[in-house]
């Protein structure tokens, strides 16, 4: 899984694959952590993140957006992402974990939200992939 930084007007956008849905929205929500903060220290708990949604669109912008959430609420930010998603009865759920750096040991930019604006999600020949905007 892998994602790059992509400029956008105002925002930021992150661009990722991955060889699985589980792995394209992992790589999204590292993305989203690289746009926040440069350099992250080892430090931190993990915490467990768990979203339902009745589409794949919908569950990536809800998984992100309940990322930056617990980002808030708990004073850290979120890296190193990991999830597994499921599909059942035509929903979807996603259990995942991140490790919880403190704000206060880094230097972190503002993101304010994930937008629909734009967002692609899609599955290639090679997995996934996902483009993702995020409101600073």
């Amino acid at each position: 899984m892998s994602y790059e930084l992509r400029d956008h007007t105002a925002d930021v956008a992150v661009e990722a694959e991955g060889r699985s849905f589980d792995a394209v929205a992992a790589a999204v929500a590292d993305g989203l952590a690289a746009a926040m903060c440069d350099d992250v220290p080892p430090e931190g708990e993990r915490f467990d993140v768990r979203v339902d949604a009745e589409s794949r669109e919908a569950l990536l912008f809800d998984y992100l957006d309940e990322l930056i959430y617990q980002r808030d609420v708990r004073g850290v930010l979120p890296v190193d992402n990991g999830v597994e998603i499921a599909e059942r009865d035509g929903a979807f759920e996603l259990a995942g974990s991140a490790r919880g750096v403190p704000l206060a040991s880094v230097s972190a930019r503002e993101i304010k939200a994930v937008t629909y604006s734009e967002m692609e999600l899609e599955e290639t020949a090679a997995g996934w992939r996902a483009y993702v905007v995020f409101d600073v």
